[in-house]
């Protein structure tokens, strides 16, 4: 069993391999990898075989890679919106939910809290139908189906699970299935607000983050639930890990490049005038002249060594960019558009669906 803070099964796979003497395939573990537009989403199957291995429970799950999420530039949003329908179209086809199944969307978090209010910044701005079919259904146009929406809050504003706020929902309005919106915690910096995980095994809220609430699934609702998230915070100990190891890739740059006739031209440290690259990596010698005991420890036992050391003192804090309140503007308003044009097709022209706060 994998111990990591992270939501991510992409992590889970790729540490799970890093563990292995050679790097084969891990049994019960199946991953490819697909182009969609320009970008690559990464589709791995957990079977029961596979759920111990990586911690993570039997079923899909897709990612998709958007480093382009967190500009500001609206072309990209529209270009990650409409790689993201297409992903959600071909997932929900992958779940057998049909193109008139009625959706309950579930936007998780805390609207409270900026790097947690994605599932309800998301609620916000999705297509909801679901009343027109009830009171006016000679208003609707063929190409949309019944949407229904809500934000349940979190157990520390409710006092309820928010798992049986649901599944009373549920029981109620009897949807076809459950698209469930929450943010994520993941184990690398680099793929926070940089990534999209859709997954078919529903989604236990807090649990990257060491606070496991009942999980939303299949089993507890008793329809399909496809989980749709973006990961927004980090723990200290990784933004630690990662920081000691692009230190050691610099020294190995600078070492290996300080008598290359090119650097004579660069005047001053340029940020981004050199990108760190496996090649860069130090030598176990180099890491143990560098940081002397510890450069002797593998990755693993690093981590465990920060853990140790910050975790007593209070400071292995949840982290997350000081730009989130932009990105989750961005990230809500891009997943937004996809549910939209996905599960209405008379939004769906290739170009997603236009929505604004």
């Amino acid at each position: 069993m994998i111990s990591m803070r992270t939501d991510l099964v992409i992590e889970a796979f790729e540490t799970a391999v890093e563990e292995l003497v050679e790097k084969k395939a891990i049994e019960g573990v199946e991953i490819t990898e697909e182009m969609i537009n320009e970008f690559t989403v990464s589709k791995v199957t957990v079977s029961k075989t596979g759920e111990q291995r990586l911690g993570k429970k039997e079923g899909h799950y897709w990612t998709l890679e958007v480093p382009q999420l967190r500009t500001q530039n609206e072309k990209w949003q529209k270009t990650i919106s409409t790689a993201l329908e297409k992903t959600i179209h071909q997932f929900l086809n992958l779940s057998h939910i049909s193109q008139d199944a009625h959706i309950l969307i579930v936007g998780l978090g805390n609207w409270q809290i900026t790097p947690d209010s994605l599932g309800p910044l998301v609620c916000e701005n999705v297509f909801i139908t679901n009343h027109l079919f009830l009171h006016e259904p000679h208003a609707v146009q063929d190409g949309y189906r019944k949407v229904s929406a809500i934000a349940p809050g979190v157990m520390g504003l409710t006092g309820m699970e928010t798992s049986d706020i649901i599944h009373g929902i549920v029981e109620k309005i009897q949807p076809d299935a459950v698209i469930v919106i929450d943010a994520l915690a993941a184990r690398a910096v680099e793929r926070i607000h940089a990534t999209i995980q859709i997954s078919s095994t529903g989604i236990q809220p807090g649990a990257g983050v060491g606070n496991k609430r009942k999980e939303i699934s299949v089993e507890t609702l008793g329809v399909p639930v496809v989980s749709i998230g973006i990961p927004t915070v980090v723990d200290a100990v990784t933004i630690t890990q990662d920081t000691l190891n692009y230190f050691l890739k610099t020294l190995g740059q600078k070492k290996r490049e300080k008598d290359k006739p090119s650097n004579s031209l660069i005047t001053g440290a340029l940020p981004g005038a050199r990108r760190l690259t496996e090649k860069d990596e130090p030598t176990d010698d180099e890491q143990k002249m560098y940081l002397g005991m510890m450069g002797e420890l593998d990755e693993d036992e690093k981590r465990q060594l920060l853990e140790e050391v910050l975790s007593p003192l209070g400071q292995n804090l949840i982290v997350t960019p000081k730009d989130t309140d932009l990105f989750m503007e961005q990230a809500a308003n891009v997943v937004a558009m996809s549910i939209n044009s996905a599960l209405h097709a008379s939004l769906s022209n290739g170009q997603g669906a236009t929505v604004t706060h």
